[in-house]
């Protein structure tokens, strides 16, 4: 697996959850793995059932086998303040500027600061080692931007190391990128068996593609359990309602004047399995587009309870089943 997993996906499909299961599944057996979220909205910290995240790594979970998941929560004013001290040793007054707005003047409106500053926090956890010369973590998972922006999102270190020719920024840059475009990365998009996020999945890798950036595995998330097979389907097709209601009263279904309460029972009965048919056959659909990527694909179950700590680690183990770790 690479080191670097950037998971992204269209919004509602679940990212941070799978992101979050994602980075559970690869801290097996001792393993380290950093769970880093960009959009400041603290799902992790929801996800992990935990403290609002502040600007520092610290550890949230302990995985299967005693692996370590530790997170991030990156604020883009504090890594330009980071960025100003590492490469200018403008501690001091990088922390002027912020009194004076200069900062979030920067993060917000400057084009592409915001990204840059992103996605090389994140590289460089992927580039840190300690004393011994080992990886301090084996993975990084990155909570990435939806679909829509995430080939911009990453290619923008490209943007300005081209617009920056010589220094620090222009080093940073390029130093960003090769992570980003080497097999150390992987970006795995999330969606759902529904034409809308399957159809920004498809449009999302072909961006990806085109700016040379490595694509990883599909993920499908809140997929539904199969209720009826192609047998009980065809049967819902062929079966009149009249030995419908024959085999619902003989089952005991009724009462007194069960023949009259079955009968009143098909129709809701073959209502729902139409439904559930038309569904059916919706997700075929979308599961032979996906198929037609070309792409590894792993299918992540819906919890009809909701998501909790207890369901996170279930999905954690779906994912390890499937071979992702």
């Amino acid at each position: 697996m690479s080191r670097l997993q950037v998971v992204s996906g269209k919004g509602g499909t679940g990212k941070t959850t799978v992101a979050a299961a994602l980075a559970l599944a690869l801290a097996t057996e001792g393993k380290r793995t950093l769970l880093v979220e960009v959009e400041g909205r603290q799902g992790i910290a929801q996800l992990f059932e935990t403290q609002a995240l502040p600007y520092e790594e610290r550890k949230i979970a302990v995985a299967s086998g005693g692996g370590e998941v530790h997170a991030l929560a990156i604020d883009p004013e504090l890594a330009l303040l980071e960025y100003l001290q590492m490469f200018y040793k403008m501690g001091g007054a990088g922390r002027a500027l912020k009194k004076l707005g200069a900062i979030d003047f920067a993060t917000t409106i400057a084009p592409g600061v915001r990204d840059v500053l992103l996605t090389g926090k994140a590289c460089e956890a992927v580039r840190r080692k300690d004393r011994s010369g080992r990886f301090v973590y084996d993975h990084v998972v990155m909570d990435a931007p939806p679909t829509g922006r995430i080939t911009r999102f990453l290619n923008v270190n490209d943007e300005v190391a081209g617009l920056a020719k010589i220094g620090p920024i222009h080093h940073q840059a390029q130093a960003v990128m090769r992570v980003l475009k080497s097999p150390q990365t992987a970006v795995h998009l999330v969606t759902l068996l529904e034409e809308m996020p399957v159809q920004e999945t498809a449009d999302g890798i072909s961006e990806l593609r085109a700016a040379r950036l490595p694509v990883g595995r599909i993920i499908v998330n809140m997929v539904r359990p199969e209720l009826l097979d192609a047998a009980d389907l065809d049967l819902v097709r062929t079966t009149e309602r009249s030995a419908l209601a024959r085999s619902l009263s003989a089952a005991g279904l009724g009462g007194a004047r069960r023949g009259q309460r079955a009968e009143r029972l098909v129709g809701p009965l073959l209502e729902q399995a139409e439904e559930y048919a038309e569904r059916h056959a919706l997700e075929q659909e979308q599961r032979a587009t996906l198929g037609e990527l070309d792409l590894p694909s792993h299918e992540l179950p819906l919890l009809a309870e909701g998501m909790d700590l207890a369901g996170l680690y279930g999905l954690a183990s779906e994912l390890r089943k499937q071979g992702i770790s």
